[in-house]
């Protein structure tokens, strides 16, 4: 258990050591400042304008930045969803794969342009090199890139005053893959390739195991993906067992990294919006509740893996390793279970559905809570601001002023589109769900009955419904009926609060500000920051407590 805690406490000191330099690092490149590589970068950022057409001093209002988000990602998706059904007839396919079937193709294109990374398929099994790299990889980049964009412009409305316009789209989307995600991406594929992550173009190896029996091994591409899945809150694995499998993720240390940047750029992002508003307070008020009630969660997962697991011939053992890799243990293994839930990134290096009931219940909650503890790349962070409006909302009814928050008075309109941000993701995971659980079909797609088969379904779509994309397991997920749905309700939890977002950013752009005076809120300081982790909590207890009592919470007591 020491081994454990010093694990966890090295973990959160490396990674807030870590997020100060590139939080300011982020915000230069996204103010158009010099940076370190500006002398490489910058002719070739200026190149891509002209290729274009963009001219970077455009500013965009919120419709038109809205438009761009929209029609961007609309083309991607298309030209997944036909990548993976032709991918058949494409080159860079050694093994032959044929054609990705409509629903699984429009369901993967959708999970992976909303930065889900869902997946109800092997990818060692069912996708070509080129589906791989031109298809999954290519998304990965340029949706994290789009919540991250997405964010500056939301920012930008609490910086600009008496102004129409929150940036330009295109240009935040190129200085985010071009000085971020790329150079980020190019460090973490070398590291982890030296671990014995592989890349390779070359096809499956036919090799003899330690049984004298011939087993297939797969490869391809893969650490370079790995390394912007894990960067870009992504989360899809290249193999099926995704970081639970040895050539995706093969020692301690490449374990380590990739937990790492899980949640490198979401919690540089907290520093990177104190120096943007210039109040490092606001910055570090975020942070400490996305911490607080990370730490927490982390303590809750791991004592429930370590003293909570089952009963063997009336013994409980010490460590539930069910489900879990021996490389990885019961500690690495809670640590990663959390980070990933809580950052909307999906990878697994354990079987969720293996974790003990308090365990997965705590990692379906922190989903539940819609990605803002870290969550995804950019959307984390608005995510959360959209809590802290809502919170400041209600504190200035409780004392009878109009609310405020850094100088921007929050107004109903605003509140309408904190309620669109806040409240989308858990409405489409319930409906998810509860059309789930009415199908006739729906036993045959689970390994379990009872509170733990409800919360094999209320997982899935608490996942598809968050933008998160792990899984639990013991559900099948490659049907029509969840291709469809979850795909339908991975576009609108993604595109509904993203464009309340940018509207929500474009109205406060347009106000002045407002004088800071004796009656004025403090939203920097501890009273503060409980008071957002109190209506974060209430918010998800309020969503979702009763279906919780139907899954995990019940199959607590039942298996008790």
């Amino acid at each position: 258990m020491n081994y454990i805690i010093l694990l966890d406490v090295f973990y959160l000191i490396l990674l807030i050591g870590l997020s100060v330099p590139l939080g300011n690092y982020i915000y230069k490149v996204m103010a158009g400042e010099r940076v370190f590589l500006s002398p490489v970068l910058s002719p070739l950022e200026k190149r891509i304008y002209k290729f274009l057409g963009i001219r970077g001093e455009e500013e965009m209002n919120a419709k038109k930045y809205t438009f761009s988000v929209i029609g961007f990602s609309v083309i991607g998706f298309i030209f997944l969803w036909i990548l993976l059904m032709l991918q058949g007839i494409l080159p860079l396919n050694p093994e032959g794969f044929k054609g990705v079937k409509w629903d699984l193709a429009f369901n993967t294109a959708a999970s992976f342009v909303t930065n889900t990374n869902w997946q109800a398929y092997s990818g060692e099994t069912t996708l070509s090199y080129l589906s791989q790299m031109l298809g999954l990889t290519v998304q990965n980049f340029v949706s994290a890139a789009v919540g991250i964009a997405v964010l500056f412009a939301f920012i930008r409305g609490f910086i600009l005053r008496d102004n129409k316009t929150i940036g330009n789209f295109w240009v935040d989307l190129t200085r985010v893959i071009l000085y971020v995600l790329i150079p980020l991406s190019l460090v973490l594929s070398i590291l982890i390739v030296s671990q014995g992550v592989v890349q390779t173009f070359s096809p499956y190896k036919e090799v003899t195991g330690l049984n004298g029996a011939a087993q297939v091994v797969p490869l391809g591409p893969a650490a370079s993906q790995i390394a912007i899945k894990q960067l870009g809150t992504n989360g899809g694995g290249f193999f099926g067992a995704n970081s639970a499998f040895p050539l995706e993720n093969p020692t301690a240390f490449s374990d380590f990294i990739q937990l790492l940047s899980i949640l490198l750029i979401p919690a540089s992002l907290c520093v990177t919006f104190g120096k943007a508003v210039k109040d490092r307070k606001q910055g570090i008020s975020i942070y400490a509740v996305m911490i607080a009630l990370f730490a927490v969660s982390l303590t809750f997962v791991t004592l429930s893996e370590q003293y909570l697991g089952p009963d063997f011939a009336g013994v409980t053992v010490s460590g539930s390793m069910e489900g879990k890799e021996v490389i990885h243990g019961v500690g690495a293994s809670a640590l990663w279970g959390t980070a990933t839930t809580a950052a909307s990134n999906g990878s697994v290096n354990a079987m969720h559905d293996s974790f003990t009931p308090v365990g997965g219940f705590v990692l379906m909650f922190l989903m539940q809570l819609g990605e803002i503890i870290f969550g995804g790349v950019g959307s984390g962070l608005y995510g959360m601001l959209a809590f802290v409006l809502l919170t400041v909302f209600i504190a200035g009814l409780m004392v009878g002023r109009t609310p405020e928050y850094l100088g921007k008075k929050i107004e109903p309109f605003d509140m309408k589109m904190v309620c669109l941000i806040v409240l989308t993701p858990p409405l489409l995971t319930l409906l998810g769900t509860a059309a789930a659980v009415l199908l006739p079909s729906a036993r045959e797609w689970l390994t379990n009955t009872g509170a733990h088969g409800f919360s094999e379904i209320l997982y899935a779509f608490s996942s598809m419904g968050n933008n998160n994309g792990s899984a639990f397991g013991g559900f099948t997920a490659n049907t029509v009926f969840t291709n469809v749905t979850g795909g339908f309700i991975m576009l609108l939890v993604r595109f509904l609060p993203m464009a309340a977002v940018i509207f929500l950013g474009g109205n406060l752009s347009k106000k002045k500000a407002v004088a800071v005076s004796e009656g004025t809120l403090s939203t920097s300081n501890f009273t503060f920051v409980g008071l957002v982790i109190a209506i974060i909590l209430i918010i998800g207890a309020l969503s979702f407590l009763p279906a919780l009592a139907l899954g995990p919470i019940a199959d607590y007591f039942t298996t008790r």
